[in-house]
């Protein structure tokens, strides 16, 4: 088999795979396959192959990583429909670090309390952050209150 065939396949599969995952970090090293397939094909030497994929997955995965810091910042704040629903408050897992379990929509969820108060169990609390899948509460604002 011709290098140049190798690679390609080489970079295909990764390709597909990341199809799968979703994350980028295959596209990027498959890019690099590509990278050194069309080295190959120019009549390059295997080490010139190698390190052009090399530095095209490098390059790419940096870049990547980079889109993916970007995009988790605004995430937290930006994403979250459910801002300023309420909860009520079912358990401390730890009241010293202000972490609970939350009902909310028929459901239980992993809470942190944002501030300082630690709320009775059956308290009512309202959503007004996500971090992942823990919801950050609060009480509701005096300003708030019917």
């Amino acid at each position: 088999m011709e290098p140049y065939l190798a690679w390609i396949v080489a970079g295909f599969v990764l390709v597909i795979i990341e199809l799968l995952t979703g994350t980028f970090y295959l596209l990027v090293i498959g890019v690099g396959a590509f990278a050194g397939a069309i080295l190959a094909w120019a009549g390059a030497g295997y080490f010139v192959q190698a390190v052009a994929a090399c530095a095209v997955a490098l390059a790419g995965g940096a870049w990547v990583h980079a889109w993916h810091a970007r995009q988790k910042k605004g995430e937290v704040e930006d994403n979250l429909l459910d801002r300023g629903q309420p909860v009520v408050l079912e358990s401390w897992v730890d009241a010293a670090s202000g972490r609970a379990r939350v009902q909310y929509r028929g459901a239980s969820w992993d809470a942190r309390i944002a501030g300082a108060e630690r709320p009775e169990a059956g308290a009512t609390l309202y959503i007004v952050g996500q971090d992942g899948t823990t919801f950050l509460v609060g009480v509701m604002p005096a300003s708030k209150q019917p």
